[in-house]
């Protein structure tokens, strides 16, 4: 789920042996087979650094009322910060998302031929008119309710002439814009695509952006790695991991290279957690809240009490405090470096990541840039 915002390993003595290739290969980013997609809320200055490491932004979000796509003068005003950043990176490409979570008016506007060619074509316009590049649709989720919002067993055929009458309406204008405007959708793995058709969407978009993250969260009954990897030894049945998610999107047929893995620049924090294996996979007494990795960092990590975890088998870190009994997943560079590792093993696309301004220094792009350009 996309929201509005709010200790590495040894791998690095390994790292440091490639630094000077990677110092060495500037373009990298642009010639690198995989891609590295960011989300952006807004945009800090000191980043504007490492622009050149990420190939697309994609801001969040467009508003999305009454059926139409567009922006107000404020989130206007933040997709052009983005856009300015082209001025010195030309092979940046900056996209608009509309929805996330806890967003509506998906399944109404998809349910008539005129509510989805009124979201097409506003959309088109609304990109077009602001020099953006391509649109992400992220609803959350087709035929599903979860986050609030209205649902209908008619949204999964209905999501398909959704993404069709976009992708028309793009390519209408980009006729006459002389240019090619990208579509993706930010999607989710296991139940949460039971009602899409992924055969049907996939040759409507140019990728996929896998949300392999909020795996637990406030509504599911145990912790555990909130975007790990692969299956812990402790996991639950089928309990959804990255790589799950991709072999799921695999099997329906899209191609690797247009599956790009999520990763998160934010941990999930757990209270009054049972403390067997120092709280992996336990129930727990409420979930705390979200933390951003600079705030990981500065107080949580092998700090106050909470201690580094690291699991071998889902390649993912976690804190336990024994003390407080609270538990912290999250993704780190260590866990980011076994993500593009895992990219380049699946020969997927490469990897996104929500999101841009809780990474303010660019440590954990740094670790998935040059995991994928080695």
């Amino acid at each position: 789920m996309h929201h509005v915002p709010f200790r590495p390993g040894r791998w690095m003595a390994a790292l440091a042996l490639s630094l000077l290739c990677a110092a060495n290969s500037a373009a990298a980013a642009g010639t690198s087979p995989y891609r590295v997609v960011g989300y952006a809320t807004g945009w800090e200055p000191a980043q504007t650094k490492d622009v050149g490491k990420i190939d697309t932004l994609i801001f969040a979000f467009a508003q999305f009322k009454d059926g139409r796509v567009s922006l107000d003068d404020k989130h206007a005003a933040g997709l052009q910060k983005l856009l300015a950043l082209k001025a010195d990176n030309p092979k940046l490409k900056v996209d608009v998302s509309v929805g996330g979570w806890t967003t509506g008016g998906f399944s109404e506007a998809a349910s008539t031929a005129e509510g989805r060619q009124l979201f097409a074509d506003t959309a088109a316009h609304m990109l077009s008119s602001q020099h953006a590049d391509g649109l992400d649709v992220d609803w959350e989720y087709p035929g599903h309710h979860e986050s609030g919002i209205k649902s209908s067993p008619d949204d999964k055929a209905n999501f398909t002439l959704l993404l069709k009458a976009v992708r028309d309406s793009l390519d209408r204008i980009g006729k006459t814009d002389g240019k090619h405007y990208t579509l993706s959708v930010a999607i989710a793995d296991g139940p949460f695509v039971s009602d899409i058709d992924i055969p049907a969407i996939n040759p409507l978009l140019d990728w996929f952006n896998l949300m392999t993250y909020d795996f637990v969260n406030a509504n599911t009954p145990t912790t555990g790695h909130h975007t790990g990897l692969h299956a812990s030894p402790l996991i639950q049945g089928d309990g959804r991991t990255t790589d799950r998610a991709a072999q799921q999107f695999l099997a329906a047929g899209v191609p690797p290279q247009k599956l790009l893995i999520g990763a998160a620049m934010y941990g999930r924090e757990f209270a009054d957690v049972k403390p067997e294996h120092d709280g992996l996979y336990q129930t727990y007494g409420h979930f705390q809240d979200m933390v951003p990795w600079p705030v990981l960092k500065q107080h949580f990590i092998d700090k106050q009490g909470y201690v580094r975890h690291w699991d071998k088998v889902a390649q993912a870190p976690w804190l336990w405090n024994a003390k407080t009994r609270s538990f912290i997943t999250y993704d780190d560079p260590q866990s980011m470096a076994a993500k593009a590792a895992y990219v380049k093993a699946e020969h997927l696309g490469g990897i996104m990541y929500w999101e841009q301004t809780t990474d303010p220094t660019d440590e954990l792009l740094d670790a998935i840039w040059k995991g994928l350009s080695r």
